[in-house]
């Protein structure tokens, strides 16, 4: 496996952790463009990255570890970060749709100190699977929920703002729901004023908007 961090006591660290552990660490470096040429030449079965790494101490860990997996398809990568970075954790699964694949883990720092289940996550990693650490799986639904432009809707008014991105008039609506056309009017005012579409000279056009970004906001998942 190869470990990319800068900070020699903790890469250093997890070195002779893994190797009494049985593993094989083929490479232990510092910066990103040190990584890509580990994984590339080693084709390792796993790789342990930092997030945050020389020269800006942002993301140079994580955009490293991208672009080995693209350079070496399902290379699996296990990222290890001081703190929820929750846009870093978003580009990091998109990179296992695709031609990327493999496994993926993202991990807090401190979790290395419960060495069982870091080995555990690591072994996991390794096989092809996706490893999140609680407290990103709760900071990413607690983001998802946040951008969801339909979180204020109720029920009801989902429903009247699907069957109205199927192009349906009020009435038809009213007729599918079972409700009187004054009850689906209401709903659609609702729907306006909770999607902070303002008033104006045309309620097509609001209408539209509506529809609009109902279509643009993914489904949850099932």
């Amino acid at each position: 496996m190869v470990i990319a961090d800068d900070a020699v006591l903790l890469r250093e660290g997890l070195v002779r952790l893994l190797t009494e552990n049985g593993h094989q660490v083929v490479a232990a470096v510092g910066d990103g463009d040190a990584l890509v040429e580990a994984v590339t030449t080693h084709r390792p079965d796993v790789s342990i990255v930092d997030v945050r790494m020389p020269p800006s101490h942002t993301d140079e860990g994580l955009r490293a570890a991208v672009t080995a997996r693209t350079l070496v398809p399902r290379t699996p990568v296990l990222v290890l970060s001081q703190y929820v970075e929750v846009s870093y954790a978003d580009d990091l699964l998109a990179t296992t749709g695709g031609a990327g694949g493999g496994g993926i883990g993202y991990l807090l720092k401190d979790r290395v100190a419960a060495i069982d289940e870091f080995l555990d996550a690591l072994a996991r990693v390794a096989a092809g699977s996706t490893v999140l650490d609680p407290e990103v799986v709760a900071q990413l639904l607690v983001r998802r929920r946040r951008d969801d432009p339909l979180r204020e809707l109720t029920p009801r008014e989902r429903e009247v703002l699907a069957l109205m991105a199927e192009g349906r008039s009020n009435t038809a609506i009213a007729r599918t729901l079972v409700v009187s056309d004054g009850a689906v009017e209401k709903h659609v005012r609702n729907i306006f004023t909770k999607l902070d579409l303002p008033p104006d000279t045309q309620h097509l056009h609001r209408r539209v908007q509506a529809v609009l970004t109902y279509l643009r906001t993914p489904l949850p998942p099932r």
